[in-house]
């Protein structure tokens, strides 16, 4: 099997500096012939789930090692063998193969039907979701302040109204007593001095102090109260509007509507089962259990093909498929080279983290050989340095994983969404205002109209 030039060169160069000649005494493999299974050989059927970089894997354990090998034909698509079916283990079992390059989640049981190799792969589970359209930001009318602040705000606007329409009572009535008790007085000749002064004394009255004090404390208070809350709004207005389908894995239980996507008989699923089987009680109330009660609720949860699952998170739609990560970034990679955008992105939920291994027969005389190789093979960091290689993200989908850095680039213009809460805040103000104004505007009218009649019956 031939690789690309660059990395099978890069490789050669590697085993030349850790050392061409490997000692005897654990390479079991020295010279020999294996029969290998990749899932994603270009010989099998495509849509086949597998490593990404389990063909340079096998490429440099062969030059490492010195071995060669030969790959085997696979049409299925999991470990265990079903009831009526054959699986990949069937192939060790049966002596059909030598080495299996899957990502093998190591169990008890497992253990027990076949050799695994050491860890050399280190992920965890997340959910893969759609990009979620963008939409009207209105959390910013209401977020800023919890329901407490608007709820003492309301009291606070009843209380000022009322004491100031009692001073204003107030000041009429005791207007209208000094009014009267001065026409009763009998007139008399005062000097122009004494009058100006008494015109004076009415002219400050008439400015009742009390109401505006009351007036300018309300207004000094709702202009704090306004900095306070235009400050804090600003960070809901350059807030994304496209919230993510879920931020944790209790938002996929508690939502009816989100629907749970696995790969039928795959590691989650085996999780799932086991949970099951270990609790089978129903008085057992686990996120496992929820989890597959969701599963089981939905009949076409479970895909055959991890394409089948990943065809099934759409735009718009509210389906999520828990999967391995590093499965997630392939699936955003292919996803974006055909639609040409990023429609999917990788929840910040995590659901456990897992690690893989590859498979051999059981009691295989070449365990040990693998083992040592992959080891070496971590030591020296070139798994995860193969992942600039295979898994180059697109720079517009790198925000659209957990965890990566975002992209250096100029910060997006604010758009109308960004401040539809804004332009409502005003909107409301607005029609408040307007309200007000028409509702004084009809008592004036009401009050002159009555003025009027009085005045005409006299």
């Amino acid at each position: 099997m031939e690789f690309l030039t660059l990395p099978k060169l890069l490789i050669w160069f590697i085993v030349s500096i850790c050392g061409s000649s490997t000692s005897s005494t654990w390479n079991n493999l020295n010279g020999q012939h294996l029969r290998v299974i990749w899932p994603r050989w270009h010989g099998n059927p495509k849509g086949l789930s597998g490593p990404l970089k389990g063909g340079v894997a096998l490429e440099y354990l062969s030059t490492r090692l010195n071995f060669t090998y030969e790959m085997i034909r696979v049409t299925e698509n999991r470990l265990e063998p079903p009831e009526n079916g054959r699986g990949l283990f069937n192939y060790l079992w049966d002596q059909q193969c030598d080495f299996l390059i899957q990502d093998v989640v190591p169990t008890f049981q497992r253990n027990k039907l076949v050799d695994l190799t050491s860890y050399w792969i280190y992920d965890h589970f997340t959910f893969l979701i759609p990009v979620p359209d963008e939409t009207a930001n209105l959390n910013a009318v209401l977020k800023p302040f919890q329901w407490p602040v608007w709820l003492g705000l309301g009291v606070s606007v009843v209380c000022v109204i009322t004491v100031l329409n009692l001073i204003q009572r107030f000041l009429d009535d005791r207007s209208t007593i000094e009014t009267r008790a001065e026409n009763t007085k009998k007139r008399q000749r005062k000097p122009i001095s004494l009058r100006h002064r008494e015109f004076v004394i009415s002219r400050i009255k008439d400015y009742r102090i009390p109401l505006r004090l009351v007036a300018g404390v309300w207004i000094l208070a709702a202009f704090v109260f306004i900095q306070a809350y235009t400050s804090i709004l600003f960070t809901y207005v350059v807030k994304p509007v496209n919230q993510p389908l879920i931020s944790s894995v209790n938002d996929v239980v508690d939502n009816l509507d989100i629907k749970l996507f696995i790969k039928i008989a795959g590691t989650p699923d085996n999780i799932l089962s086991a949970s099951f089987q270990i609790t089978n009680s129903k008085n057992i109330t686990g996120l496992n259990l929820k989890l597959r009660e969701k599963l089981n609720s939905n009949p076409n949860s479970r895909c055959i093909l991890v394409s089948d699952c990943i065809g099934s998170i759409t735009p718009g739609s509210r389906n999520v498929f828990l999967d391995a990560n590093i499965y997630h970034k392939d699936a955003i990679r292919e996803n974006f080279k055909k639609t040409g955008k990023c429609n999917l992105q990788i929840a910040k939920a995590i659901f456990m983290p897992v690690y893989g291994t590859f498979a051999l027969a059981k009691n295989s005389p070449y365990t040990k050989s693998i083992n040592q190789g992959l080891l070496e093979l971590q030591q020296i960091g070139l798994i995860d340095f193969w992942d600039l290689w295979f898994r180059p993200m697109p720079p517009q989908c790198s925000g659209n994983i957990h965890g990566n850095k975002m992209p250096d680039k100029k910060h997006k213009p604010l758009s109308l969404k960004n401040l539809t809460g804004a332009f409502l805040v005003i909107a409301v103000g607005l029609s408040l205002s307007l309200l007000v104004f028409l509702i004084e505007k009809i008592i004036s009218i009401s009050k002159i109209h009555r003025s009027r009649t009085r005045t005409n019956q006299q």
